[in-house]
C-alpha cells in the first residue's frame, strides 16, 4: 500500500519538502501500515451526530490501529546546556511516533479541534525536525471532499430517521444548547426542522474554525512547518456510511 492507493479511495494527499520521497525510501513499512489504517476506516454518520464530549469515536478507532501497529504516544524533552546547567527546557507530546532504525515518523489527528492546533503541530514538527528527533510529521484531518458533504450528509440522516423535532434527536444521544435551539429555531422560517437542524448542527460542530482540510492548507501554504517533510492526509466523504 502507497499513497497512490489513498488517492484512489479519494483522499486529499499533500507531501512537502520531499516527505514522500523521505517515507519511500527510509519508512516503507510505516507507510504500509498507515494506508492500510486509513484504507480500513469506516466512519457511521451516527458517529457524527451522536452527542458528548471529549475524543470522538473516529479519532480512537484511529488512535486505537495506530497504537496496536507499534505507533505509541511519545513525550519528547529536550534541554538546552550551557556549562553544565540547564538554561531552558522544552517538552513536546506526539499523538503517534513510528520509529524504525531510519529515524521517526510523527503523526498528529486533527479530526475535530480549533484550527490553530495546527499551527502547534506544525511548529512542533519544525522543532523536533530541527533537533534530529523526527524525519517527517504526519497530520490526518478531515477532508475537503468530507467538509463539503456533511450538510447533505446530516440532512439525509434526518430525512432517513424522520426528525422533525429536537425530541427526536435524543435517540442519538444530542441535546442541543440553548444557543443551539435558539439557532434552528430562526432557521425555522425558512426551512423545514430536518434542513433547520442539519444546517445550524454542521455549522456549529463542523464550522469553518475547526480542522479540515482548507484550514490546514492555508497553513502550509504561508509556510508553517517547514523545512520539515511534511504528509498531510485528508479523510474523505466516501469514509462515511449509514452505520458500522
Amino acid at each position: 500500500m502507497n499513497l497512490s492507493d489513498l488517492m484512489s479511495a479519494g483522499f486529499d494527499i499533500n507531501a512537502l519538502n520531499h516527505a514522500e520521497a523521505v517515507l519511500e525510501r527510509d519508512f516503507p513499512q510505516p507507510m504500509a501500515e498507515l494506508c492500510d489504517i486509513l484504507l480500513a476506516i469506516t466512519i457511521s454518520v451516527e458517529e457524527l451526530v451522536r452527542g458528548g464530549g471529549g475524543e470522538s469515536p473516529v479519532t480512537r478507532r484511529l488512535r486505537n490501529a495506530l497504537n496496536d501497529r507499534g505507533w505509541p504516544t511519545r513525550q519528547v524533552t529536550i534541554r538546552r546546556i550551557v556549562d553544565h546547567e540547564e538554561r531552558a527546557s522544552t517538552t513536546h507530546k506526539i499523538d503517534h511516533v513510528r520509529s524504525t532504525d531510519s529515524g521517526s515518523v510523527a503523526l498528529e489527528i486533527e479530526w475535530n479541534n480549533k484550527d490553530p492546533f495546527y499551527d502547534r503541530d506544525l511548529e512542533n514538527f519544525q522543532r523536533l525536525h530541527r533537533e534530529g528527533v523526527i524525519s517527517v510529521g504526519v497530520i490526518i484531518t478531515r477532508g475537503s471532499s468530507l467538509q463539503t458533504a456533511l450538510h447533505q450528509i446530516v440532512l439525509d440522516f434526518a430525512h432517513r430517521h424522520h426528525i422533525t423535532g429536537f425530541d427526536d434527536l435524543t435517540t442519538f444521544g444530542y441535546s442541543p444548547t440553548a444557543r443551539q435551539q435558539r439557532d434552528v429555531e430562526r432557521r425555522l422560517a425558512d426551512n423545514d426542522f430536518a434542513t433547520a437542524w442539519s444546517r445550524a448542527f454542521v455549522t456549529d460542530k463542523f464550522g469553518a474554525s475547526t480542522t479540515h482540510w482548507d484550514k490546514l492548507q492555508e497553513r502550509v501554504r504561508r509556510g508553517v512547518g517547514n523545512p520539515c517533510p511534511l504528509l498531510l492526509i485528508g479523510i474523505p466523504a466516501q469514509s462515511v456510511h449509514e452505520t458500522l
